[in-house]
This record gives C-alpha cells, sequence and structure tokens, in this order.
C-alpha cells in the first residue's frame, strides 16, 4: 500500500468561514460514568469560560457511559438550564466509544474533549483549537510533557506517563510527547475519515487515533497545559495500562503488516490554494532520497562483507556476482518497504524480479570496471579492487534509485488506485461512500456511490425530542463493524427541583 502517491479523501486545509452564528464551531464532549459530584461544577466552569473568552458559537456535550449513580439526572437538569449544554446516555461503558459516537454524529466542524475534573487550566483551550479553525492542523493536543507545561502530580503517575509515551516511541514511533492528556480536538472532516480506522473503545482510543494520524501524515499540534492531577480519580491504573499495551502491541501488528488503509486520510499535496494548480508534482522525493541513500549505504557495506567472504573462495567475478545478488535482493525488500513506503505482500514477486533485471545492470557496470582493471593491472591489489567496486556501484546506486521510482516502485496512476473511503459530510448520518474513477467521463473524473448499509439503522443528532436516536458507531479496517448500533437517550429531568444537586 502506497501511502505517500495517494491523494487521500481529504480536501487541503482552510480556514473556518465565519459562517452561520447559530451552528457551533466547538464541540466539546466530556464522557463521565458516575459523576455526580464532579459533573455540575465542571459544566458550569466550563461554560462560563467559553461564554468569556471563546470568540464562536459552541456546544457542550455531557456523554454519559451508563453511569449508575443520579449523573443523568444532574446532566438532565443541566440541559434544560443551559441553552449550549446537550446530553446523551449510552447504555455501554468505554470513553472511547462515547467520543466516536458523539463526534461522528455532531454539526460542529471542530470537535473536542475533556476530562471531567478539569486537571487541565482552560486558558489551553483557546490554543488547542486555534490552529484547528485556522486550517494549520488538523489534530491537537494538550501535552503534560512538553518543557514549557506545569504539572503538580505524584511520582507514580508520572514514572508511568512517561514511560507509556517512551513505549510509544520505541514501538510505534510515535512522535507526539504526551498521548493520555485528556485535553484533544480534532477537525470534523478528519474524523469522519479517521474514526473508522480506530477500533479501541475504551482508553487506548485516543493514542490509536494519534498514531495513526501521524502514520497518515496528518498535522498534529502540541500545547503545553499547566495540570493538576485529581487525588480521587477513579481510573484503574494496572488495568488501563494493561489494556493500553494490548492496543499498542495490535496497533503495530497492522501497521508492520500493511494492513490500515492510511491512505485514505491524507491531505493532497499543498495547503496553500497556490500549491493545488501544480501538476506532476513528485510525491516523497526528499524522504524516498533520504531512506535511499540509507538503504543503500547499508547495502553496499552488506555487499563489501559479502564479496571480501566469498572472494577467499573463488575469483573476482564469482565473488561480485555472488555479493551483488544477495544483497540486491535484501535491497529491494528494504527499498521496497522503507523508501517507497509499499506494504503487504501484493506485487512482491513482481518487484524483486524488476530488481534482478536493475541487479543486472548492476553487475554489468561493476563486472565492466573489474574486467577493466584486470586488463591494466594483472594482480591487482584487493584494496583497488574494493575502490574500483566503490566508484562502480556509487554509478549503478544513481541509476537504481532512477530506476525504483520510474519503473519498479512508480506512483500510481488515478485510475490504478484502491476505493477510497469518503465522510460524507452530513451532520445527521456519519456514513461512507467509495470513490471510483470514470475515465469514459471526464466531466465528473471522482463519483461516489454508496457502500452497503445496514438499513435502516441511521442516525441522527436530534437534540429536541425525547426519542431514542441511534447512530452509527464507526466500521472497523477489516470492514466489519466492531460495535452494535448504540441507542442514545436524550435525558429529561426526573426530579421537580430543578436546584436540587441530586
Amino acid at each position: 500500500m502506497r501511502t505517500d502517491s495517494s491523494p487521500g479523501t481529504l480536501p487541503a486545509r482552510e480556514h473556518l468561514p465565519a459562517g452561520d452564528a447559530g451552528t457551533p464551531v466547538l464541540d466539546v464532549v466530556i464522557p463521565v460514568y458516575n459523576e455526580e459530584k464532579d459533573l455540575q461544577p465542571c459544566v458550569l466552569r466550563l461554560h462560563e469560560h467559553l461564554k468569556r473568552t471563546f470568540p464562536y458559537a459552541f456546544r457542550i456535550t455531557i456523554a454519559d457511559n451508563a453511569s449508575i449513580d443520579t449523573t443523568p439526572q444532574v446532566a438532565a437538569r443541566l440541559e434544560s438550564e443551559i441553552p449550549e449544554v446537550k446530553s446523551f446516555r449510552l447504555e455501554q461503558k468505554g470513553r472511547g466509544r462515547a467520543l466516536r459516537t458523539v463526534w461522528s454524529a455532531s454539526d460542529a466542524p471542530i470537535l473536542a474533549y475533556m476530562d471531567v475534573d478539569l486537571s487541565t487550566d482552560l486558558n489551553a483551550l483557546l490554543p488547542l483549537v486555534a490552529p484547528l479553525i485556522s486550517g494549520h492542523s488538523d489534530l491537537a493536543i494538550g501535552s503534560r510533557l512538553a518543557r514549557s507545561s506545569r504539572v503538580v502530580r505524584g511520582a507514580k503517575r508520572e514514572f508511568i506517563s512517561r514511560t507509556y509515551n517512551l513505549i510509544l516511541r520505541g514501538s510505534l514511533q510515535a512522535r507526539f510527547s504526551d498521548a493520555q492528556c485528556g485535553f484533544k480536538a480534532i477537525r470534523r472532516d478528519v474524523a469522519q475519515a479517521l474514526l473508522p480506522l480506530v477500533e479501541d473503545t475504551g482508553w487506548f482510543f485516543d493514542t490509536e487515533m494519534l498514531v495513526l494520524a501521524e502514520r497518515a501524515g496528518l498535522r498534529i499540534h502540541e500545547v503545553p497545559v499547566d495540570w493538576v492531577d485529581d487525588p480521587n480519580s477513579t481510573v484503574h491504573i494496572v488495568k488501563t495500562a494493561t489494556e493500553d499495551l494490548k492496543g499498542v502491541w495490535r496497533v503495530g501488528k497492522a501497521l508492520a503488516s500493511g494492513s490500515l488503509p492510511l491512505d485514505r486520510v491524507t491531505r493532497p499535496f499543498g495547503d496553500d490554494p497556490r500549491d493545488r494548480d501544480i501538476q506532476d508534482v513528485p510525491k516523497g522525493l526528499a524522504r524516498q532520497l533520504v531512506g535511499f541513500c540509507v538503504v543503500g549505504g547499508l547495502s553496499t557495506l552488506f555487499y563489501l562483507v559479502l564479496y571480501s567472504l566469498f572472494r577467499q573462495f573463488g575469483g573476482s567475478q564469482i565473488a561480485n556476482a555472488l555479493a551483488l545478488l544477495v544483497s540486491a535482493v535484501a535491497n529491494t525488500a528494504a527499498n521496497r518497504r522503507l523508501t517507497f513506503g509499499v506494504r503487504g505482500r501484493g506485487g512482491a514477486v513482481r518487484h524483486q524480479a524488476q530488481g534482478l533485471v536493475v541487479f543486472a545492470i548492476g553487475l554489468a557496470l561493476t563486472s565492466g570496471s573489474l574486467a577493466a582493471l584486470n586488463a591494466a593491472s594483472s594482480d591487482p591489489a584487493h584494496s583497488t579492487e574494493l575502490a574500483v567496486l566503490v566508484a562502480a556501484n556509487l554509478a549503478a546506486t544513481v541509476l537504481r534509485f532512477l530506476l525504483f521510482r520510474a519503473w519498479v516502485f512508480p506512483d500510481r496512476d488515478d485510475n490504478d488506485q484502491e476505493p477510497a473511503v469518503v465522510a460524507l459530510n452530513t451532520p445527521s448520518s456519519p456514513t461512507y461512500a467509495t470513490a471510483s474513477h470514470h475515465p469514459q467521463n471526464p466531466q465528473h473524473p471522482g463519483s461516489y456511490t454508496q457502500l452497503p448499509q445496514r438499513q435502516p439503522q441511521q442516525g441522527t443528532y436530534d437534540t429536541t425530542t425525547n426519542t431514542t436516536t441511534q447512530f452509527r458507531a464507526g466500521e472497523a479496517a477489516d470492514g466489519t463493524w466492531r460495535d452494535a448500533t448504540m441507542r442514545l437517550q436524550p435525558v429529561r429531568p426526573h426530579d421537580t427541583d430543578p436546584r436540587d444537586p441530586r
């Protein structure tokens, strides 16, 4: 799978227009489970802060994860008293499930979430979402591990957090600094394309989302935050850590096998409108050159070691041919995966066959150089042979890169691309379609056909009626539905005194 050559399904980022004042620009989701004491102070404080500092329309959505205390009643009372507050109840637990369900159905172009304890200073909220509103970034996260962050928490949690992020860096090559901070935001168009690829429904949800977004080349903005640990947190550290490690293993395995269609969520070349008229721009040339040079350097060392080994048992021509053959197979495999980003087993045999043709050209160059050296000197020194071979290999390397890029691993034409999942930009139904190119119809280069849907279960984000609303939780990367359709009950007050905290 070529993640660097596909144009993807996301348009170039643009600054959000001023738009209709009646449509919220920001939807802040607060997932809660048995938070009857903290919910009301959290929502009132957040609402007051947004009213005072946020220059756009906003919404606060309380996502109740099957609470068994009076949290639903508290949420219902807040919804009835504050116009910007909405509440929904899910009958299944899981922070990831709540975020995916509400985000998939929200009509706000910027989606965020924060923990109910408000451990993060709210002054970081506007810097968090500003890069998404401006079109600069696709996702934004609060970071407690940035140098300018100010964090107050115990040594145990500090150790666990830093260890977890080191694991992510070592195993999944993650470059973001803090995966677990409950303070994140994402553009809706990105969420609609990315969420179907995220399988986790618990605490690993946002980590998986960030890893996939980063691997797809999306831009993640980090905001240093001031953060004070909540001593009454109900998170089970051991259980959460175990589930997170399982998630790291699952995502790492999927990335290694190339089973995740990350080219579905890539951005086109150039966010600047002036760049959109540029034609035939080489994709990933700089990165490919760096990768090819690294692989080529290691292959050259491997080749020289093999040549020196085979030279002890035969002539220079035989040793050169054997060493070049073995190193060429390894070189083709490494460049296929690391330089040109081709994943999976599809086309591997053909690529190796084409690589052997390139090998034959390199063999002709190096063998010709050895033949010329032997003609000039009847018994050349071993160091001289190596110097000649290095020079010949440099010439062969330049030719190999050009042939690899133009012939063995060319950028695929649009007609050869796999159908890409496109999120239909409707607030009421997070359904998806496949984009297929029809060369016979030049007026419509990309038309969309609906994927088979399980009818009639489609959802609407209805906040005005007291009827059951159903949502699709999102399709997994392998095409199966991981979660059953979730029934979200808009909660209404059950008590007679609207000021009664219970």
